[in-house]
């Protein structure tokens, strides 16, 4: 009686286990349906990704500086009872992206990758050309995904910029007559200073504000150049109506006649991470390690 009491307890256990097992593989096979397919560098590193306005993406491992902000992540300074309870959906190559950023070398319009030879020339440039007033070869950008109706143009931007300036500074801006590097240009009070009779030697509140438009006349680039010895940097804005996106750069001025070239060169770069609805790359990656 005993024996036949044993066997089938040891046939329910047999059988519990079965279904365990069964469960398990079913629930593992679930959740990897729902990991999508990433792309790896050298080192196994997975990339970044996710959809850049209307491009999917997969940005490679190293390249962000920082990290990329998707919608719905709290800001930085969010209460972080916010943060504590904020739950990202599953990544994948429809989770909308923010903003990220990366640095780009405007010589050569290669990028900053981490364990790869850029990484160690950007140090070396870091440590022999800042200390010394050279000029960085290297652009900070900064890329937002635009996901509203609002337009992709600068027209309100620059308006407001004067009329800001006019109401804080009592400084007007005027256009040049003639353009510098295809770009329409605007000095405040004309590149004098009502203080001394002078050209500006110092004011960040009168930095040149230059601008390109496309043919049906909407700001689409807009660049302001601080213009001295010590202060001579460029904040470059411009949109990308395919990819719907704006992105900034900032630069050194003595780059500024390569303003052009950096637009396409970035826009390039974004094109190379482009993937198909599953991950698979379009193309080569620029900056992959």
């Amino acid at each position: 009686m005993k024996s036949g009491f044993r066997k089938s307890l040891l046939i329910l256990v047999l059988l519990w286990q079965v279904l365990l097992l069964t469960g398990c593989d079913y629930f593992v096979s679930e959740q990897q349906a729902h990991v999508p397919f990433y792309n790896r560098d050298s080192r196994g590193r997975a990339d970044t990704i996710g959809k850049l306005g209307t491009q999917s993406i997969s940005i490679p491992a190293g390249v962000i500086d920082g990290w990329a902000r998707y919608i719905g992540d709290p800001g930085d300074f969010a209460d972080p009872k916010i943060k504590a309870k904020y739950q990202r959906p599953p990544e994948s190559y429809d989770l909308p992206i923010e903003s990220f950023g990366f640095q780009y070398r405007i010589t050569d319009g290669d990028i900053y990758t981490s364990f790869r030879q850029t990484e160690e020339d950007y140090r070396r440039d870091n440590e022999t050309l800042i200390p010394y007033g050279k000029p960085f070869p290297w652009a900070s950008v900064s890329v937002y995904g635009q996901y509203d109706a609002a337009p992709l143009n600068f027209n309100f931007t620059l308006q407001d910029d004067f009329r800001v300036s006019k109401e804080v500074t009592n400084i007007d801006y005027f256009q040049q007559s003639q353009p510098l590097y295809g770009l329409t240009v605007y000095k405040a009070n004309n590149g004098i200073d009502p203080e001394t009779g002078e050209p500006w030697k110092s004011d960040t509140l009168a930095r040149d504000k230059m601008i390109k438009k496309d043919q049906a006349g909407n700001i689409k680039t807009y660049i302001k150049c601080e213009f001295t010895q010590y202060k001579n940097f460029c904040s470059h804005m411009f949109y990308n109506d395919d990819w719907h996106i704006q992105i900034w750069i900032s630069y050194n001025r003595v780059y500024l006649p390569q303003w052009q070239e950096m637009e396409s060169n970035i826009i390039n770069i974004l094109d190379s991470w482009r993937v198909s609805p599953e991950g698979r790359l379009l193309g080569k990656q620029i900056g992959k390690a």
